[in-house]
């Protein structure tokens, strides 16, 4: 009797001593890991004791056994796959709901409004996000978009400009569904504050030619109160039948083939391509860049003016006129303002007093001067 109360009780010390390892393991902070931190990539569907492996390998946690139990106990709780930074010493617990509650690494990353998708995936290269033409080969591809714009030739346009949380390594096709469904809420949104209530029930080629000139309005001018305005211009120039003469689209089309180094040439007002406003009547075949919200509204709701020219201002806006005439005047006033100069011209002098006024009454031999010199 006295050899097995000696046996149960070295049995009750070990299992209180394990239990007091394991509760040690998991509440105490553990780091193992070079200072600067360390990433742990869970893939999918794998099992609890693979992620208690990953994690003890990489001197996240102290114990993988007492992690494995520890979610066991919790059978509920889902490791969430996906890539996890770890850069300070944290207990097992904290681990295990770090990852139960999806707390994957992310970076946020900007697509600003007029952007193009080689803008976009220029910056993805230069964050270290994924190749320039990774992110071209996926917007390349139409079928995202295809059930609200057949005619759309590639995803441009409809890549919305926003703030995305991405992960280090981001599948391309991925992101590019994200940017289009953000679109998509964005455009129900906007469809449903029309006028007529019909835009969200118009036809494909119609959404096309509509998220095209926000594309256009988007890159001509910086100040949303104006982009009412430059859609207008643009609705009265295709109305009249009128090219629409937009220097960015010629700029998209030279981008396209790798032709624009920067300065738009007047001889490149004559470059071939179907995006040449200049050489072809009516919109281009496609978005030259990704539009926002205020420029798809202005598109959707063009301001109602007779407004056809439109010539910058030296100040990010516009001076716009309704005849030819007026331009040309706004053109001297862009001129003016380039040279330093008031935009008006200042007011002629007033003329000389006259003789009469002068002298109390009008010389003859005046008059008479004046009289031979007439024409």
């Amino acid at each position: 009797m006295k050899i097995l109360a000696i046996v149960i009780l070295l049995g009750v010390l070990a299992a209180g001593g394990w239990a007091a390892w394991m509760w040690y393991g998991m509440t105490q902070p553990y780091q193992d890991f070079a200072a600067g931190g360390i990433f742990v990539d869970v893939p999918h569907g794998v099992s609890r004791r693979y992620v208690a492996y990953l994690l003890k390998q990489n001197g996240v946690i102290r114990s993988k056994l007492a992690f494995e139990i520890y979610a066991r106990r919790h059978p509920k709780r889902t490791l969430q796959a996906g890539e996890y930074f770890f850069d300070h010493a944290m207990t097992g617990r904290e681990v295990f709901w770090k990852m139960a509650n999806g707390q994957v690494y992310e970076q946020p990353f900007t697509v600003r409004e007029g952007e193009t998708m080689f803008d976009i995936a220029r910056e993805l290269q230069e964050g270290k996000f994924m190749p320039a033409a990774d992110f071209v080969y996926a917007a390349g591809d139409p079928s995202l978009i295809r059930d609200f714009a057949p005619g759309a030739q590639t995803l441009e346009g409809f890549l919305f400009p926003a703030t995305y949380e991405l992960p280090r390594h981001p599948a391309a096709s991925e992101l590019t569904a994200q940017m289009v469904h953000k679109f998509k809420e964005e455009w129900k949104r906007i469809a449903s504050s029309a006028a007529d209530g019909q835009t969200g029930e118009c036809d494909h080629r119609q959404r096309l030619q509509e998220v095209t000139l926000a594309s256009l309005v988007e890159r001509e001018t910086p100040k949303k109160e104006e982009r009412p305005l430059v859609a207008g211009v643009f609705e009265n120039r295709l109305q009249k039948g009128m090219r629409l003469q937009c220097d960015p689209t010629v700029i998209y089309g030279m981008e396209r083939l790798g032709k624009y180094n920067g300065t738009l040439t007047g001889k490149d007002l004559s470059f071939d391509s179907p995006y040449n406003t200049y050489e072809h009547g009516g919109l281009p075949p496609g978005p030259i860049g990704n539009p926002g919200e205020t420029s798809l509204l202005a598109a959707v709701h063009p301001a109602q003016t007779n407004y056809l020219y439109f010539v910058a201002n030296t100040q990010g806006g516009h001076f716009f006129g309704a005849t030819l005439e007026e331009h040309n005047k706004n053109v001297v006033k862009y001129h003016r303002l380039l040279a330093g100069l008031p935009a008006d011209p200042p007011p002629p002098p007033p003329p000389p007093p006259s003789a009469k006024k002068r002298h109390g009454k009008a010389s003859p031999h005046a008059n008479k001067q004046h009289r031979g010199k007439a024409r």
